[in-house]
């Protein structure tokens, strides 16, 4: 028995092994435990490992580097396809290894431990603010049954609780003042968690030659620029700047049959995060282009007026994210537009 290419249906607890030989026929097909499929791998001669890129994939995809396979991680919207009458472990392993043979197949770079790292503290940062989101909208909703109607921004609904808590007339009980005060502790504890995971981020920024490069682009700060580090790992995996827009999620889905083209609006595929950031950053751009001259802004305000200032911020975002391709894949230094 000749393993040469390993599809692996990955799981939590029990994972499902098929392999092929160099004519593909099947000659493996087993399930083990979590605590064996190291040992199982590592028991086969150097091959190729196709996985689907879900939860753990890149922590596998290391550990099977390590072993000396050649590890392939597929998106699993390209592997449904492969599997064949009804779902079940065996046949997803089975369809993950057809899939991961095929010459015109797409795979994802596996992140290093450094970008599991960064990423970890941007989704710690998201669900810390996401959190806050909640908080702010439970004090508010709860205000409004007395009476009392606040902004919603953070900066506004911080000294205006405060305010409330402070007079006497607010027409807030004894009972309630204690509720509120607590909420609002957990509110500044949370305003706290919130500055830290962001000081985190700027001297990982300050400190990183690659954010500081990215950062010259107009649009990308210090978040901006930790997020791509993270999400991006091996830049030659997309062939041109185009590719990583796509991936991105920053092109137009498309829906041409017959020689006519019909394009519908944003994919919104790949990194939403990523994607949400480049627009954001894109969209404060647009908004200062009527106060400069040089080509890059004069081409944004004359977008903006014939489409919006949505079309043009994701115009802008899909720009920035061919010159940032270019910046990582040819290791040069953005150059401002005159």
């Amino acid at each position: 028995m000749h393993v040469t290419t390993l599809g692996i249906d990955l799981a939590k607890q029990v994972f499902q092994l098929h392999g092929v030989d160099a004519r593909g026929h099947a000659v493996l097909s087993r399930r083990v435990k979590r605590s064996q499929l190291v040992a199982a791998v590592a028991s086969l001669p150097p091959c190729v490992i196709g996985m689907e890129a879900c939860a753990s994939a890149h922590h596998w995809g290391r550990a099977f580097e390590q072993l000396g396979h050649t590890v392939k991680l597929m998106s699993p919207q390209y592997v449904k396809p492969y599997v064949k009458t009804n779902k079940n472990d065996c046949r997803d392993a089975e369809a993950i290894c057809e899939a991961v043979s095929r010459p015109t197949m797409r795979f994802v770079a596996i992140k290093t431990v450094d970008q599991a790292d960064l990423q970890a503290v941007h989704r710690s940062r998201t669900l810390l603010i996401k959190t806050r989101t909640a908080f702010i909208n439970q004090i508010r909703g709860l205000l409004a049954e007395y009476g009392l109607v606040i902004a919603q921004s953070p900066e506004k609904v911080r000294p205006a609780l405060v305010r409330f808590l402070d007079d006497a007339e607010s027409g807030l009980t004894a009972f309630a003042r204690e509720t509120f005060s607590e909420l609002y502790e957990q509110l500044v504890e949370l305003e706290q968690r919130i500055t830290k995971v962001n000081q985190r981020l700027d001297r990982l920024f300050n400190t990183h030659p690659v954010c500081r490069k990215l950062a010259a682009v107009p649009g990308i700060g210090p978040l901006t620029a930790t997020a791509l580090l993270a999400a991006i790992s091996r830049p030659h995996v997309f062939q041109n700047g185009r590719h990583l827009a796509a991936w991105l999620g920053l092109v137009p889905r498309q829906f041409s049959s017959g020689g006519h083209a019909r394009l519908g609006g944003l994919s919104k595929r790949g990194n939403r995060y990523v994607r949400t950031l480049l627009i954001h950053g894109a969209r404060a751009v647009v908004q200062r282009a009527a106060h400069k001259t040089d080509a890059r802004a004069r081409w944004m305000w004359a977008l903006k007026c014939r489409k919006g200032t949505n079309v043009a911020a994701v115009a802008l975002a899909n720009k920035n994210a061919r010159v940032i391709w270019a910046l990582l894949a040819h290791d040069e230094v953005y150059r401002q537009s005159v």
